[in-house]
């Protein structure tokens, strides 16, 4: 934070670059030529975005100004008998481009509760994997005081979810943050994204896990082999429990981080078909 504030101080110019985090930029094949193409993108209110100490009984009201913006796009110039032998397939069938569609859902919690069970979190499709986090209901809505991306352990004591009735995992999260014991819920994060025991990382170590970074992960699939492979799709009930060892404090919003298979296709006529509900 301290780093952050040195590069923003006295309203310095900060120069950034990132890609979009859309499901479409996500899949490796190239967009079909003739494809009409528009994004929109919608800023979140500076309290969201900023953090701010309280001076003289308020906070101070940063802003955040973006002096200049570009969109760098890749275009890839075809040999015109790629393009002829495009037309060609178009005119049999569609070209398919299989993604990986995230949906996100949010459930909110009253101060004072202990328990949480909430039915059918999701009714046409099910996820191929879940992610849980939970975050002051103040922050998520946007405040100087707090970060939305402080994912909180609210001493939480278990956690499952029931597909069509069976529990996931078979023995559920009980983590205890009081005495430290809470591998398995850290694991999770591993085995939710299937990279246990491979020299992949996610940068988020145990010690600094119960300090802001407690999520949880969930791998739903029947193969549990990889997570990127298409899997069948499913529909089902998916039910969530959490118990916690103290009541809450604060209003808690839960977040629901999940990932589908889809599938978009575009015919000869470049109409575009969303093979998922929408």
């Amino acid at each position: 934070m301290r780093d952050r504030k040195r590069k923003t101080n006295r309203s310095r110019v900060v120069d950034m670059i990132g890609r979009v985090h859309a499901d479409l930029f996500s899949q490796e094949k190239f967009l079909l030529n003739g494809v009409d193409l528009r994004m929109r993108l919608t800023r979140s209110k500076d309290a969201f975005s900023l953090m701010a100490v309280e001076d003289g009984g308020a906070y101070p009201q940063y802003r955040v100004q973006i002096v200049h913006a570009s969109l760098f796009v890749r275009k890839c110039k075809l040999n015109p008998a790629v393009v002829l032998g495009h037309a060609r397939a178009l005119e049999k069938a569609t070209a398919k481009y299989p993604i990986q569609r995230v949906v996100t859902r949010v459930i909110s919690i009253p101060a004072g509760n202990l328990n949480v069970v909430q039915d059918n979190l999701f009714l046409d499709q099910l996820p191929k994997q879940l992610f849980i986090g939970l975050v002051d209901s103040t922050a998520f809505n946007g405040h100087y005081a707090g970060s939305p991306f402080e994912f909180k352990h609210y001493h939480l004591n278990f956690l499952a979810l029931y597909q069509e009735g069976k529990q996931v995992p078979v023995k559920a999260l009980k983590p205890n943050f009081v005495n430290g014991e809470y591998m398995r819920s850290y694991m999770s994060l591993f085995s939710g994204t299937n990279t246990s025991w491979k020299d992949v990382g996610n940068t988020i170590s145990p010690s600094d896990y119960d300090k802001g970074y407690t999520l949880y992960g969930f791998d739903l699939t029947p193969s549990l082999v990889d997570g990127n492979q298409a899997e069948l799709i499913r529909a089902g009930s998916l039910r969530l429990e959490m118990s916690f060892a103290l009541g809450l404090q604060a209003p808690v919003h839960v977040i629901l981080y999940a990932q589908f298979d889809g599938l978009i296709e575009i015919d000869k006529s470049r109409q575009v078909l969303l093979n998922f509900p929408a």
